[in-house]
């Protein structure tokens, strides 16, 4: 290992052990979802967004509220409905009579953490608007344009059950969500847990751990960590391979309408390396692609209309490309 990594590697030690000290406050308050708090920590460090898919109770709300009471952070929480518009996210601009002038009213969006709860609930418009400012982090409101706060994350939820009076969100717009992560019911010892804490008046205060300046810190050195040759060629043969699957020998005949797009590619070098941090390597490893690889591509591989009859999954095809293309 020659200087520069070592130098770096030691750096994503002592980010590591904040980012642990993160983790362990966050679980104080939030009973099991281990994974989940994981992913939104990695997107966060990674400066990616989350789109969570999941049922109701599952603590989402209290979960990102959590991180952004451990950090410092601004937390708003947007519920989408059908009659909501755009500026009742960005904000508007109002006539002052009294001056003959115009003032901004900035709106909700302009938090560093944002619940956008059941977005599919939001016509195409709301969403767009939302969209924008995840990708582009500023917002523009009448012809005048506003940067959104630093941190920023935003995860927005959608419930998979019920479709009555839903908006599906188009493909290229959840392409910017870095990661989809699947939440599930918590274990039996821990639905108990939970049971004793919200059944016993058992509660525990939320310690900030680090500052906002410390995880735009974090954010920064991210991209500092090393990445190899070997590694980045592994990368985009596993986004290769869910666009041309025969050149791979991967039997998902007539399976995958489109595959991945670059920003597949993108977020499996960020996220992997936010995965070597926490795990307090600078230098990004095969596992930690593998890690975070389901949760970037589930939502970039569009199935056909017979994977879905023959209830093909998503998962099913990237453990096959997974286990195909050869370890470097």
């Amino acid at each position: 290992m020659d200087e520069q990594i070592k130098k770096i590697n030691n750096q994503a030690q002592k980010y590591a052990k904040d980012l642990e000290k993160l983790q362990t406050e966050i679980k104080k308050t939030i009973v099991g979802q281990d994974d989940i708090i994981d992913r939104l920590i990695i997107a966060l460090i990674a400066q990616g967004h989350v789109l969570l898919e999941g049922l109701p109770g599952l603590a989402k709300t209290l979960m990102i509220r959590t991180l952004s009471k451990c950090i410092d952070c601004s937390f708003t929480r947007l519920q989408f409905t059908p009659d909501l518009l755009p500026a009742d996210i960005t904000g508007t601009k109002i006539y002052n009579h009294k001056n003959g002038s115009f003032s901004t009213i900035k709106g909700p969006i302009f938090a560093n953490f944002i619940l956008a709860d059941e977005i599919n609930r939001a016509p195409p418009k709301v969403q767009s608007a939302l969209l924008e400012a995840m990708q582009e982090k500023q917002v523009s409101i009448q012809g005048e344009t506003h940067m959104l706060k630093k941190p920023f994350l935003v995860m927005a939820t959608q419930n998979p059950i019920e479709s009555e009076g839903t908006y599906k969100l188009p493909e290229a717009q959840v392409d910017r969500f870095a990661f989809k992560v699947i939440i599930n019911h918590p274990e039996k010892s821990e639905e108990i847990e939970i049971i004793n804490r919200f059944t016993e008046g058992i509660t525990y205060k939320t310690s900030q751990i680090l500052t906002s300046k410390k995880i735009i810190e974090i954010q920064n050195f991210n991209q500092k960590i090393y990445v190899d040759k070997k590694i980045k060629e592994y990368v985009s043969e596993l986004v290769d391979a869910t666009r041309y699957p025969k050149k791979y020998s991967i039997d998902v005949e007539g399976h995958i309408e489109y595959g991945a797009s670059p920003r597949a590619s993108l977020w499996l070098i960020l996220a992997g390396k936010a995965n070597a941090m926490i795990n307090g390597r600078g230098y990004v490893i095969p596992e930690d692609i593998k890690a975070v690889a389901y949760d970037v591509l589930r939502h970039r591989i569009l199935l056909t209309y017979e994977a879905e009859a023959e209830e093909v999954s998503s998962e099913e095809i990237i453990t096959k490309i997974l286990d195909s293309i050869k370890i470097p």
